[in-house]
């Protein structure tokens, strides 16, 4: 009687062997289960950083504050001609391109069409 392919690959899953190890896992990654389970004496934990996420703590965020001057020297230095943002040229220039076909530009004082309706 020829043997189940599923049932060999359970019978070989079951093994200690390496190979069962790393196909366990990449089992596990696949279905998106617990990978490596851990327990208690692995989960070591840095008290301070443990409340927030890398992403969201300020020391991590702000580690290079921006300089205060920065920005009025690059629009200082954007109105001299000596400084290309390209960004703001494009966003200019889209507003530009919207008053010349006629377009309404939003302010925010006039937002939605139940105030445009009003006026």
């Amino acid at each position: 009687m020829a043997s189940n392919g599923f049932y060999n690959y359970l019978k070989l899953i079951n093994n200690n062997t390496n190979y069962a190890k790393r196909m366990a896992r990449l089992s596990a990654r696949i279905f998106g289960e617990v990978v490596r389970p851990t327990d208690g004496s692995s989960m070591r934990v840095v008290k301070r950083f443990a409340a927030k996420p890398v992403d969201k703590r300020t020391e991590v965020i702000k580690y290079y504050p921006p300089h205060p001057t920065i920005n009025a020297l690059v629009k200082e230095l954007r109105l001299l001609g000596l400084y290309r943002d390209e960004h703001m040229d494009f966003k200019e220039e889209m507003a530009r391109v919207k008053t010349l076909r006629g377009k309404r530009t939003w302010s925010r004082l006039n937002q939605g069409k139940a105030k445009g309706k009003a006026d």
